[in-house]
């Protein structure tokens, strides 16, 4: 899944390896699975090379996708593997 981090988030996260996201919509700070049991518990955390994204790996419980789905991001497909 995508979710926005900013500072306060990603520190919540390493400190206690649960994943914490920042809600623009609501404007508050949010558990991953507080409310609907699919948690999120961390297993690594890396910055890209501008450090200015996080990649956390976590071992999902349930989905992850507010669909239901573990993942957000098998739906709609626009390019496959391309014939060599």
């Amino acid at each position: 899944m995508l979710g926005w981090m900013d500072d306060e988030a990603l520190h919540r996260t390493l400190t206690t390896g649960r994943c914490t996201y920042w809600s623009r919509s609501r404007r508050e700070y949010w558990v991953k699975g507080d409310t609907s049991g699919h948690v999120q518990r961390v297993r690594s955390v890396a910055l890209d090379c501008d450090a200015d994204t996080v990649l956390v790996t976590v071992e999902q419980t349930g989905a992850a996708c507010h669909t239901g789905a573990r993942t957000c991001f098998d739906a709609d497909v626009l390019l496959t593997d391309r014939d060599q």
